[in-house]
Parts: C-alpha cells; sequence; structure tokens
C-alpha cells in the first residue's frame, strides 16, 4: 500500500520523530534515552533522509514538540477517535500555515512540498509532516496510523501491509509477543 512516494516519506518522517523524541517504551526500554536530542533528532531524520543536515539545539527542540503532538494523532486513530486525529493534524495545518509547493532537488523530479511562510526548518518539517497525516487521515487508509499493542512498547507505526493488520511497530516486537504466547500456552 502506497498514498505516493513523497507522503510516504514524509509520513515516515513523522513515525522517526515520534518515535526518536516523545517519552514512553520501546521493548521495555525508556525511549528517549538520556543524552542528546540533537544526535537523536538527527538520526530520525537520516533514517529517512540519509543525506540530512545536522539539526541545531533549537531546531532539535522545535521538532520534539511537534513529535508529542504528532503522537496524539497516531494514538486517536488507534483507539478509533478520527475526529480527534482530524483536529490535531488540523491545528498544526492551521499553525504552520502549510503550503503546497512543487520543488525538483537532488535528481528527483518535481513533487509537492508544504512548507509554511517562516521557512525554518523545524517548521517546514512539521507542515509537511501534518500534511502527510492529513493526505492519510482523508484516504480510505486513514485507520492505518498505529501505537504498537506489544507490552511495555508504545512506538508508533503506519501499517503499509496488504490486509492492514498490523498491530505492532516492528518484527522484534511482533516475535516477542508470539513467544511469550507460545511459553504460555507451554505452561498450560
Amino acid at each position: 500500500m502506497n498514498f505516493n512516494s513523497h507522503t510516504d516519506l514524509v509520513v515516515r518522517v513523522a513515525v522517526e520523530l515520534v518515535n526518536a523524541l516523545t517519552p514512553g517504551e520501546r521493548h521495555g526500554r525508556a525511549v528517549p534515552p538520556r543524552g542528546d536530542r540533537v544526535a537523536a533528532t538527527d538520526s530520525a531524520l537520516r533514517a529517512v533522509y540519509p543525506s540530512h543536515r545536522e539539526v541545531t539545539e533549537a531546531e532539535a527542540d522545535e521538532l520534539a514538540a511537534t513529535a508529542a503532538r504528532l503522537r496524539a494523532v497516531f494514538e486517536a486513530v488507534a483507539r478509533d477517535d478520527l475526529d480527534a486525529a482530524a483536529q490535531q493534524v488540523n491545528d498544526l495545518l492551521a499553525e504552520t500555515r502549510a503550503r503546497p509547493m512543487l520543488e525538483r532537488h537532488d535528481g528527483e523530479p518535481w513533487h509537492l512540498h508544504f512548507h509554511g511562510p517562516g521557512g525554518t526548518m523545524a517548521g517546514d518539517w512539521a507542515a509537511s509532516c501534518a500534511t502527510g497525516l492529513a493526505m492519510v487521515l482523508g484516504s480510505e487508509f486513514g485507520d492505518r496510523l498505529g501505537v504498537c499493542t506489544a507490552p511495555h512498547c508504545d512506538r508508533v507505526y503506519v501499517d503499509v501491509s496488504r490486509n492492514g493488520t498490523r498491530r505492532f511497530c516492528s518484527t522484534a516486537c511482533q516475535n516477542r509477543v508470539k513467544t511469550a504466547a507460545f511459553r504460555a500456552r507451554g505452561r498450560a
């Protein structure tokens, strides 16, 4: 399942930012780990855009605030509250004043970007992520955003499977749950 190539990438950035910068658990470990928010932000952006420039501390702080707001969208969808998810995205779109612009860079064909009039890197990512999530929510795939259901994990994901039944952020979480269920059946 594809939205379109650029939307897929922007939604992946939203997932990476939420998972790297919002508090919670991944596989039973605290997230984000104590340490450098700039490095975590860089890692999240470079997971999707390997040539992304290094962010400043102020940009990392701004993107962490955006990530918290994006997490609310995933959480709302996970509890089947698409109205709340849409309202959160609409609020972000209004605040960032996201506007479409055709751009071509890095040898890619023309494609849509969504930026706000301020033109800051963090603001542009906020506008782009909000727009990408709006495109997902406004499609027949609006229910494909989720929060991992594995114990001790609350990382987010986008379900791009054919059947739309994903419940875990990673195969590692899925395997942990399967292993625990298998062991539980062996004891019964």
